[in-house]
Order: C-alpha cells, then structure tokens, then sequence
C-alpha cells in the first residue's frame, strides 16, 4: 500500500493531533472488529477532557477549520484502508503456506533462501512471508545480489567512509547492507495468540528506522527506500488493530515509503523489486556516493 498523497507532507503537528485524539478516544469501537471513525464532536471533546485548546480545528459556529477537515478527513481515510482493503488481505498460516508453496513451483524460486521461523514443535515451519518475499525478490532482481538476512548494521558511505549507521538490523537490503537502495522489515506473527509488547517493539523499531532514513535523506540527500511488510491474521487484526492504525500513520508521516499488508505482497512486491533494480543500474553508471561538503 501506498500513502494517499492527499495527506503527504503534513507538518508534525498535524501527527501530534491524530495521535493524541486517536488515543484519547480509542482507534478501534469494541465489540465490532472495526477501526473507529470519530466524529468532529468526539476530537472536539478528546481536547477538552484533555484540557486542551481546540480553536485550531474548530472555528465560528462550530465548523472545522481547514486543519479540523484535514484531521477528518484522515481518521475517514484510515477507517476505510484498514476495514475495507488491509482486513481481508490479511492472511492466516495456513493461506500463507499455500501461497509459499506455489511460489516455490516458479522456476526462479531455486536457490533462493527460505528460513525457518522461530517456534517449536508442530509450529515449527517455514517462515511463510519471509520465505513469499524472498522468492519475489529473487525472482525479480535480475541476478543482482541480495542481503536476505543481514548480520551487520545498515551503512551508507560517502567518499569510501561511513556517513550514516543505522542504530538496528534490518530484515533485508538490496543489494547489500552497505549503501543499500532499499531496506525491510517484516513482520510475520502466525502463530501469536496476544498482542504483546515484542510485537509493539516491532513497530517502533521500524519507527526507528525511518526517522534515521528521514535524518539522512534531508541533511546528506542520500535516499533509501524504506519497507514494511506484515502478516498473521488474528495478530494484527484481531488483537493489534490499534497497531495496524499507528502503522497507517507511519506511512504517510514518511517513515515508510510502502506497507505491504499480507497477501498484497504476491501483487506489489515484483514492481517493487524493478524499481530497485532500475535504482542499481542508475547507481552503476552515476558512481558511487560522495560527501556532501560545504
């Protein structure tokens, strides 16, 4: 999923109000399964039970400002993306299994790494959406390299020295993890049966992340595109919605440059990967990357 570009370049208070309100009220209406919209009444009285000033969305006879139609219209946005495109794309582990495995009957799927995942026992399996990414990537990277599991932190250099290193791991780097084009982060939780701090820590450390990437392309105009892609079904939505919010909000703060929510990963993901390439073969006849000096 892309950002909607209607709500791109936002200024950060405009975060701080959807944070705030969305916290206040609550992101999801309980007992529905569904993301909250609320209504201009309900963030008018979020401020105020806050002792807070709410002038700046609501002016003369009660109408919102253009900031209050803004934060409406988002929160309406956000409702309808969560409960209508990423809630049935989302899959369970048995569906992302089978979707595995008729990735693995391509003929570019040899050779390409598929890791186990982390449990024990009859949950012992296939890491299912990291095994799908990896084959679209290597299916469609036209034999350039690939870091599937980086043991090292990201680097980008300028002038053959180290301009930036990002404080954490990524799950992956094209083509490497030293002045990589794009980075990832999945976040596969099948078999979770609570929404617990580990899987919270998840999103914040993509947060992380993007606010370095954010760091480095506004003062050293170094561009890495940043991406997270997420699955498990009964985690992120029955249990993680409010998470699933915050992630929305993520991506259209610009810490993420896409989402790739379950199943929609088989779609985009190919387009992606060409795009990375094209981002490689550009790199390749510029030169490598020189520190900005002034």
């Amino acid at each position: 999923m892309k950002p909607d570009n209607r709500f791109l370049d936002q200024p950060k208070h405009f975060w701080a109000n959807v944070r705030l309100v969305s916290e206040q009220i609550g992101y999801t209406v309980r007992g529905t399964g569904r993301v909250r919209l609320p209504a201009l009444a309900e963030v008018v009285s979020a401020l105020r039970t806050l002792g807070l000033d709410t002038g700046h969305l609501v002016g003369g006879g009660g109408k919102p400002t253009t900031l209050g139609r803004a934060l409406l219209r988002y929160f309406s946005y956000r409702a309808q993306v969560l409960n209508e495109y990423v809630q049935p794309r989302l899959m369970t582990a048995e569906q992302a299994r089978r979707q595995l495995e008729k990735l693995q009957m391509i003929p570019n799927a040899s050779g390409c790494p598929i890791p186990m995942n982390k449990q024990k026992g009859e949950k012992r399996a296939p890491a299912y959406l990291t095994g799908i990414v990896n084959i679209l990537i290597h299916a469609n990277a036209e034999g350039l390299p690939c870091d599937y599991d980086p043991r090292r932190l990201t680097t980008v250099t300028g002038d053959g020295a180290p301009l930036r290193t990002l404080a954490r791991r990524v799950d992956g780097a094209f083509p490497g993890a030293i002045n990589p084009v794009a980075v990832w982060e999945i976040k596969e939780y099948y078999y979770t049966t609570t929404f617990g701090s580990r899987v919270a820590d998840g999103i914040y450390e993509s947060l992380l992340d993007g606010m370095e990437l954010e760091e480095l392309r506004e003062h050293e105009s170094v561009e890495v595109r940043h991406y997270l892609v997420v699955d498990g079904r009964y985690t992120w939505w029955e249990c993680g919605r409010s998470y699933l919010c915050r992630i929305v909000d993520m991506l259209h703060m610009g810490y993420v440059d896409e989402v790739l929510f379950g199943s929609e990963v088989i779609r985009e993901l190919p387009r992606i990967v060409k795009t990375w390439v094209r981002l490689v073969r550009e790199r390749e006849r510029s030169g490598p990357i020189s520190r900005r000096r002034g």
